[in-house]
This record gives C-alpha cells, sequence and structure tokens, in this order.
C-alpha cells in the first residue's frame, strides 16, 4: 500500500512539474476588463486619438471576397457598443489606422479613407493585383503603409497616390505593420499552407526606409503573427492568429507569451497610457480588452 501511494505520488509530482515547464511564461496572466460580443469577423481595433472612441473592422465573411458585407463599428472606451454598422457597404476590411480624424481601411485591393466626423467615405484608392491588404500604418510625415499578406508587398499611400513600394519574398508573408520614424516594422505570418498553417512561422522584421534593405529581429521563429503595436517599453506586443497568442517582443527579437487565446487572435490596440490591450477575436465574434500589468 504504501510502495502504492508512493507511485502515486511520485506520479502527480511528474505531471505537475510537467505542466509548469510547458506552460508558457506568464500565460493568462492578463486581467480581463472588459468585452463586447456579437461582430462578425472583427480583425483591426484603432483608437480616435481626438474623442477615445474605438473603430472596429469586421470582415463579416471570406476575408478574400468582395461581397460587400464588411462594415467598420463605432465602440466605446468602455466596451460599449455604440454603433454596430457605423460604416457598411465595405468588402472585407481588415487593418485600420487613425489619423486627422481620418479612417484608413485595408479592404482586399483597396485602401478605403473615411472621414470619422460624418462616417462616410472620403476617397478610396485602387491596389492594382493586390488580393489581401492587411496590416495599416502611418509614419508621423503622414505617409500610410499597408500590408498585403498574400503577394509579399508594401503599398505606400503618399500625396493622394497608392503605389507599390516593396514586393520581396524576404518580407516573409507581412501582416502587421508599424511604422517607426527611421525603420518600418513588420509582424509577418510565414509561408501559408492552403489552411493557413505555415512549417516555419513568422517573426518580426525591419525595412529600411532609404535602402528597403530587409532584417529579421532574432533568429527564432515567434508565431503566425498578426498585430504589432509597441508596448511602451521599448519592445513589442504582437498577436499570433493562427495559436492564438499575445507575446511580448523585445528588440533584438526575443519573444515572450504573455497569454494564450483562442484561435484568431487579430490586429490589437494598445493604449497611448500603456494600461489595455484590446484584442479583436475574430472567430469568437467579441473584443476583448485586458489590463496590462
Amino acid at each position: 500500500m504504501k510502495q502504492r501511494l508512493a507511485r502515486i505520488v511520485c506520479m502527480a509530482t511528474a505531471t505537475l512539474l510537467l505542466v509548469l515547464l510547458v506552460q508558457p511564461k506568464g500565460a493568462n496572466a492578463l486581467e480581463l476588463a472588459w468585452e463586447a460580443e456579437g461582430f462578425d469577423g472583427p480583425e483591426s481595433v484603432v483608437r480616435n486619438d481626438e474623442s477615445g472612441v474605438l473603430y472596429l473592422s469586421n470582415v463579416n465573411g471570406k476575408p478574400t471576397d468582395a461581397d460587400g458585407n464588411g462594415y467598420i463599428s463605432k465602440v466605446s472606451p468602455e466596451g460599449e457598443i455604440l454603433e454596430k454598422e457605423w460604416v457598411s457597404g465595405l468588402n472585407a476590411p481588415k487593418g485600420l489606422a487613425f489619423r486627422d480624424s481620418k479612417l484608413y481601411v485595408a479592404d482586399i485591393d483597396e485602401v478605403v479613407v473615411v472621414d470619422t466626423k460624418t462616417g462616410k467615405v472620403l476617397q478610396t484608392y485602387k491596389a492594382p493585383g493586390a488580393t489581401f491588404l492587411n496590416g495599416v500604418s502611418i509614419h508621423r510625415d503622414g505617409r500610410v503603409f499597408v500590408s498585403d499578406m498574400l503577394k509579399n508587398q508594401i503599398w505606400l499611400l503618399n500625396d493622394g497616390e497608392l503605389s507599390l513600394w516593396l514586393e520581396t519574398a524576404d518580407l516573409d508573408h507581412p501582416n502587421g505593420v508599424l511604422a517607426e520614424d527611421d525603420r518600418l516594422l513588420i509582424a509577418t505570418w510565414g509561408v501559408p499552407k492552403d489552411d493557413f498553417s505555415t512549417d516555419v512561422p513568422g517573426s518580426l522584421r525591419a525595412i529600411d526606409y532609404g535602402s528597403k534593405e530587409v532584417t529579421q529581429l532574432g533568429d527564432k521563429p515567434v508565431g503566425n503573427l498578426d498585430g504589432l503595436q509597441p508596448d511602451g517599453k521599448g519592445g513589442f506586443l504582437s498577436t499570433d492568429w493562427f495559436n492564438g497568442a499575445l507575446f511580448r517582443i523585445s528588440e533584438s527579437g526575443e519573444a515572450e507569451q504573455l497569454m494564450d487565446l483562442n484561435k484568431g487572435s487579430a490586429d490589437h490596440l494598445v493604449t497611448d497610457d500603456g494600461n489595455l490591450v484590446i484584442i479583436p477575436m475574430m472567430l469568437d465574434g467579441k473584443l476583448s480588452a485586458y489590463k496590462m500589468q
């Protein structure tokens, strides 16, 4: 009996140690602040710097279908849905960026500019040959950078003209983009298979504006990365859409998993004070806000 009890204790101890070893550091450590539900394929969220209102893109269908079902929602800073279909008639809107009362929307093969004061579309810029425009980021000088994940492209909207800025396999299928002063950072997916899984997942890469040289941050893959935001501490926060996770990634490319999430964790927002990270959960139809620690 004593031997049997000892074996049970040993097995339980080994199981606990295994769990502790394989559990990602800090997984599920962030506290849920609020959650809004009832969306249709929510993909990207940004904040209006003037009012604090959140804008949320909804694919509402297949991400490559020009079906006219896509829309933008307005959500309060506390998670209340102010207007679910504030801007409708889009196709499969994904990445968003806000500047000077204008919302820039990546919508399959075009960039749509919305007047946030009226909710009216001001301009639509076609990207000939694009198939999956995704991430959007605006440099402080006004240049708008947009990724096409499937085509390995970066598009540039500048002075009222949208043009192909860079196309190379070195982009490793770019998703999230972040326009810093002296470089463009991208969160890559890795080469997708038919089901969007990868043999080698993506990482963070940097593009020099002048030479357009692409370099990888670190030498290890991280995940099928989607959103990319600064963490306010010299590093970055990035979501893994396919596997469901939130990572903190250092300037050197080292990654620490902060949260284990459901599949579909998409293009997130970190509030200016760094207190909240707000994540669209695309497959769950939710927008979830977590307190940063």
